[in-house]
């Protein structure tokens, strides 16, 4: 006969929670190693793990190479070109005749030619592309870092709740235990009175069945644990073999503070606004940089030329220095479809700043209300705690009295041991609660 577990695990251990990379193989419960964590030190760990941190870091180096690049073309640019060319029997007329008198000169004998030329130019008045260039790159600089440290609060959070799944996983089998052990010596005591003559056979049958299904219940416990273990561990990137103790000390109770307080503290910290509000700013100066193409650039300018054609001509040391002036005409019927373009993503995100604003207000509700909800579970709890200690204790008195059946005895021992495990998972619970609306504020990175 298939017994079903009294108590439902995923109603009290969420074990697979989205945010933690689970193992997909058996976990190797040989030769594990243990180690005590605080949840400071197991988000410490997970941040210098983070794969997408270090994702978020090359992207930073990425953005902050482009505000060099927009920086270096203030710079001169600075080209040299050079040829060496074979030639066969041009004609050659000089204009200019060489020597004197009526004798006609010889002819020039021309079949190579060999010249180099270095030019210099440096940007004097480019229609402000340059500036606004420079600026927009320093601002889209400035939203990559706020990115990573959104992304930050989100590695602390997937670790907060992971730190409590464990947490929670421990302390279930630990309550699962203690409860089996009870069953046992009930089991015993019970086959001695059945023995005896003073149980029912049926009684007894009861007892061991409600043995049978704690103990299903705890390798239940027992094996969600063990993947909790290797999640955990793939997360701090610590041998899949360790055994994590979670240390519970800093788990404190805070007070929640108004909503509009929260609400307030959002809209000024939030991570993702204010790389919105650079790239805004980003945007609108890269529809100034795009008008700049309908004006002229302007650039000094200056070259050395040297050129050698044998029997014909030898250039040395040709200077040169002016101010160079181009435009290119096109711009004018072509600049304002770009400029087009960069309105219409200046307008994206604006829209999306409105939106934003919305879901910050919406998300700080949430998380401020599940966090209230949370406290008031601890109060509920801890009642209920006191509530099935006394229903125990008077119907076991009942029982031994008999005056009530083995059924409500072993009923009352399962309240007992639900209204335990739900009082003690249920600080874990206002610990998460509270990390999300610091989440949710912008403001976990920075909380102690």
């Amino acid at each position: 006969m298939k017994h079903k577990s009294y108590f439902r695990p995923g109603a009290f251990v969420p074990i697979a929670i989205g945010t933690i990379l689970m193992a997909g193989a058996f976990y190797n419960a040989g030769a594990q190693t243990t180690k005590t964590l605080t949840l400071e030190q197991a988000i410490q760990m997970s941040l210098n793990n983070s794969g997408q941190l270090k994702i978020d870091k090359a992207k930073v180096d990425e953005a902050v190479g482009y505000s060099h690049e927009a920086w270096n073309n203030h710079l001169p640019d600075l080209k040299a070109t050079g040829a060496y060319m074979r030639l066969n029997s041009p004609s050659v007329d000089l204009k200019v005749k060489l020597g004197s008198g009526s004798s006609s000169a010889p002819p020039i004998k021309v079949d190579q030619a060999a010249y180099g030329i270095l030019n210099a130019s440096i940007p004097v008045f480019s229609g402000l592309r340059i500036k606004y260039g420079v600026e927009a790159a320093k601002y889209l600089e400035r939203a990559a870092k706020l990115d990573v440290e959104n992304d930050k609060e989100e590695v602390i959070m997937n670790t907060a709740n992971a730190f409590s799944t464990l947490f929670k996983a421990k302390e279930y089998v630990n309550l699962v235990k203690q409860n089996l052990k009870q069953q046992q010596q009930r089991v015993t005591d019970f086959t001695n009175l059945e023995k005896n003559g003073l149980l029912a056979r049926n009684d007894l049958l009861k007892a061991q069945l409600q043995e049978s299904n704690v103990e299903l219940t705890l390798l239940e416990a027992e094996n969600d644990l063990q993947t909790t273990y290797v999640s955990m561990d793939l997360l701090l990137g610590l041998p899949e073999n360790t055994e994590i103790t979670p240390d519970t000390s800093g788990f404190h109770i805070v007070n929640a503070g108004s909503l509009v307080q929260w609400e307030q503290t959002a809209l000024e910290n939030r991570k993702d606004k204010s790389a919105l509000s650079y790239r805004e700013k980003a945007a609108e100066t890269a529809i100034k940089s795009t008008k700049g193409e309908y004006y002229p650039g302007i650039a000094i300018t200056g070259g050395l030329i040297a050129a050698d054609i044998p029997n014909l001509l030898t250039i040395n040391d040709a200077l040169n220095v002016g101010v160079g002036l181009s435009y290119n005409f096109g711009a004018l019927w072509k600049t304002g479809a770009k400029v087009k373009q960069a309105n219409a993503r200046l307008q994206q995100i604006q829209a999306l700043q409105s939106m934003l604003a919305d879901k910050i207000r919406l998300d700080i509700t949430q998380a401020y209300q599940n966090y209230i909800l949370s406290l008031k579970k601890i109060d509920v709890y801890n009642k209920a705690v006191e509530q099935a200690n006394e229903n125990y204790r008077i119907t076991k008195n009942k029982y031994d009295n008999s005056l009530v059946t083995t059924t409500d005895l072993l009923e009352a021992d399962v309240a007992q041991l639900q209204a335990q495990l739900s009082a003690l998972l249920s600080k874990a619970d206002a610990l998460v609660a509270y990390k999300k609306l610091q989440q949710t504020a912008g403001v976990l990175t920075i909380s102690k």
